[in-house]
């Protein structure tokens, strides 16, 4: 059987009042066989049954669709009630009675929402039997309704459970191209930088030294460009960033990136404006990836003679953590996509990077339920971390 009437046949049998209608269906009609059909161009398939006379249907069994009137159903989409053959106008010399041996026969469209037709509910007998009347076919009619609206709720029951399954099996890939992603590319770095290691102890001329520092901070800088594609890609194939909190001086973590970013820019200024002394109960070396990569912005982009103010002060209940440089204004349309992925604000076409340290100090201020935010004008940019200190 074709896996999309399967998945049908298992829908229906699931509805535990479909036993229940086709009993009251078969009672108050006096007709000896019921059943909830899937029908087709060219299917006629029993999704539920009640066989009282020996029919010889059971859930899954077929009929040639050509035989049947609930093909003709569903061409029309019109219930057909017929109470004795013999005297129909119409189906006195149908073939389906014929061919069946019926005398009595009622059949309604299960529609469902959009439209569609899913089959029908139909009942036979082979004696005469009552089933024109008004009360009889209101009754079909709502049971048929009722039958389809369990028939959506049960695939939509059923396509949760898939895209649950899937988005497993999509979770175990996501975490096997992260962990291939941090393994492939940092080993071939970390091979590197021991060799410019080994390299730096030996006599070189002061041309070899100078080179071997341009490749030390080569790598450093693919380091950290390695750092953000895994945060990118943990926070946005995997289930975010995680954090691992503790209770440390949040001024201590400040002044360890000033003193590495101080190091890597012996011309610049970093000045420091405000200052405080609070503790923070959060993940350290992401709030020091935030300051690092929000005063390596400034350094970046501000104007090299100027030099960058950092604040780091209390505001309320709040810690707030500010970097002012002056430079070129970042224009209105790139300060809209600032804080996304491979945006870069295009504020210097000179500058590199993959334009994602910004939208991971975003991820990180909001994991430790912070803001990010930037004002550009005049010439002056700032940013502003904002912080609960708990």
């Amino acid at each position: 059987m074709n896996s999309d009437f399967s998945r049908d046949l298992e829908v229906v049998g699931a509805i535990s009042v479909v036993p229940s209608i086709l009993e009251v269906v078969c009672q108050s009609t006096g007709m000896g066989f019921a059943a909830v059909a899937r029908v087709t161009e060219d299917r006629w398939i029993a999704c539920g049954v009640r066989d009282e006379i020996a029919f010889g249907l059971e859930p899954g069994g077929e009929l040639q669709v050509e035989t049947t009137i609930c093909n003709e159903i569903r061409d029309h989409r019109d219930p057909v009630a017929i109470d004795d053959v013999d005297n129909d106008p119409t189906y006195h010399n149908h073939k389906t009675p014929q061919i069946y041996g019926l005398k009595s026969y009622i059949s309604v469209p299960i529609l469902l929402s959009d439209g569609s037709f899913f089959g029908t509910l139909c009942a036979i007998s082979p004696k005469p039997a009552k089933v024109s009347e008004p009360k009889t076919l209101g009754m079909f009619t709502l049971f048929a309704e009722m039958i389809a609206y369990h028939i959506e709720a049960g695939r939509a029951v059923e396509q949760t459970k898939k895209a649950l399954l899937d988005e497993q099996e999509t979770s175990a890939l996501r975490e096997q191209f992260i962990a291939v992603l941090g393994h492939d590319l940092r080993n071939p770095l970390a091979s590197i930088a021991s060799g410019m290691r080994l390299i730096g102890k030996e006599p070189l001329s002061e041309n070899g030294k100078s080179i071997v520092g341009l490749i030390e901070g080569s790598v450093a800088r693919m380091a950290g460009l390695i750092d953000n594609v895994m945060d990118f890609a943990r926070g946005r194939l995997g289930g975010g960033l995680t954090l691992t909190r503790s209770r440390k001086n949040i001024a201590e973590t400040l002044d360890q990136v000033i003193s590495e970013l101080e190091a890597s820019h012996p011309d610049r200024i970093i000045h420091k404006s405000e200052w405080t002394d609070l503790e923070v109960d959060g993940d350290h070396d992401r709030l020091g990836q935030v300051f690092s990569n929000l005063i390596g912005n400034a350094l970046m982009h501000g104007d090299p003679n100027e030099p960058v103010r950092i604040a780091l002060v209390r505001d309320g209940e709040n810690l707030v953590f500010r970097t002012v440089n002056m430079g070129d204004t970042i224009p209105p349309e790139a300060m809209e996509q600032l804080f996304q992925p491979f945006s870069r604000g295009e504020v210097r076409s000179s500058l590199q990077g993959l334009g994602l340290g910004l939208y991971i100090s975003a991820q990180i201020a909001a994991a430790h339920d912070g803001t990010l935010s930037a004002v550009s004008a005049n010439g002056k940019t700032t940013f502003t971390f904002e912080l609960p200190p708990e």
